[in-house]
């Protein structure tokens, strides 16, 4: 793969050499593991569309994108509701 040079900071490059050297890696591996973690803004849309989607299809109800913006942090509620049932069927305190 062809390699490209970008021009930052004095003080970004040292924090970089810095975290690079403590995860024992180069700046370029550095930078190219956190470009991978970090998702851009199409796919943050992406993976949402298609939480909702599963969303949808659990429950059988067709919820419009208007209504989950309206309403409270369903997706997050409904992790909750899940772990909580993945500890009470594993047995672990609440």
């Amino acid at each position: 793969m062809a390699s490209t040079t970008i021009q930052v900071p004095r003080e970004t490059r040292d924090h970089l050499a810095e975290l690079a050297k403590e995860r024992g890696v180069s700046i370029g591996q550095l930078v190219e593991t956190l470009a991978a973690q970090t998702p851009t803004a199409a796919q943050r849309a992406e993976r949402l569309a298609a939480d909702r989607d599963v969303v949808r299809n659990v429950i059988g109800i067709g919820i419009s994108d208007e209504e989950f913006e309206q309403a409270p942090d369903i997706l997050g509620n409904i992790y909750k509701i899940a772990a909580a049932k993945t500890r009470a069927a594993r047995g672990d305190a609440a």
